[in-house]
């Protein structure tokens, strides 16, 4: 057996032991916490970049409509115990929904494992926003959260990679966003000094979208929060006033 072959054998028996352990710990994560989310639904919000703007957009969509919902948004990656502390407190709180945002480092670690996930979103996947991965390292990361038969999925149609990650489905619905054939699709955009402003449509609905986010990729990730809400079943309104609330300030 040459040299190469021993190292990716050590290499995967090395994986194979990781992941054996952060699954144990997730099994007794989840009983010492009593399974929280037996209750509540998981939106789990992940990408390259502006994963903790659209969580906000979010955030903000489902409180103008009334729901009980909580939110762990951060670029950086975190420990399975925060996250299963955080759904613990969420559910005390009373909280039905839980959105958190995970960069793919905090994939690789299977953080997910044994939790239900209700909506998958990927923001995009930015080849130049990877910090100590390869393109393949990071779709291969993304893979442990979509193959976790997701109910809905939603994902960046206008994103150069989108035929790679295309194959991530969810099991009850997949929804598109973006300014080609999407199922949110972004018709024209306008930016401000202070903000941006963006027409979609929505369930064949034109309306205009405006936020304090500066930029055009603001354009993408208010799509992105739209199509979440899309498929929560939030109406246009609420998601209009949602996304008009968040202030990053």
């Amino acid at each position: 057996m040459s040299k190469l072959e021993n190292e990716t054998k050590a290499k995967n028996k090395k994986g194979g032991l990781k992941a054996g352990r952060q699954k144990l710990k997730a099994r007794v994560l989840k009983s010492y916490y009593g399974n929280p989310m037996r209750d509540m639904k998981l939106i789990a919000i992940t990408g390259s970049t502006g994963k903790v703007t659209v969580a906000h957009f979010v955030h903000e969509i489902m409180k103008s409509a009334g729901e009980q919902v909580a939110v762990l948004a951060s670029d950086q990656p975190f420990k399975m115990g925060m996250l299963h502390k955080f759904l613990s407190d969420a559910w005390k709180a009373g909280a039905d929904y839980v959105i958190v945002t995970v960069p793919a480092e905090g994939l690789r670690d299977n953080i997910f494992y044994g939790l239900p996930v209700h909506i998958a979103a990927m923001t995009n996947f930015v080849t130049a926003g990877l910090n100590d991965m390869d393109p393949e390292e990071f779709l291969e990361n993304e893979k442990t959260l979509f193959d976790m038969k997701p109910e809905i999925v939603v994902l960046n149609k206008d994103d150069i990679n989108y035929d790679t990650f295309a194959e991530f489905k969810g099991t009850k619905r997949t929804i598109t966003f973006g300014q080609s054939s999407s199922d949110v699709k972004v018709l024209n955009s306008k930016l401000y000094a202070k903000g941006t402003e963006a027409t979609v449509s929505i369930k064949s609905e034109i309306t205009t979208l405006a936020t304090f986010v500066l930029g055009e990729i603001a354009v993408s990730y208010m799509a992105c929060a739209a199509a979440i809400a899309d498929g929560l079943g939030i109406e246009i309104s609420n998601i209009v006033d949602g996304i008009a609330e968040y202030n990053p300030e």
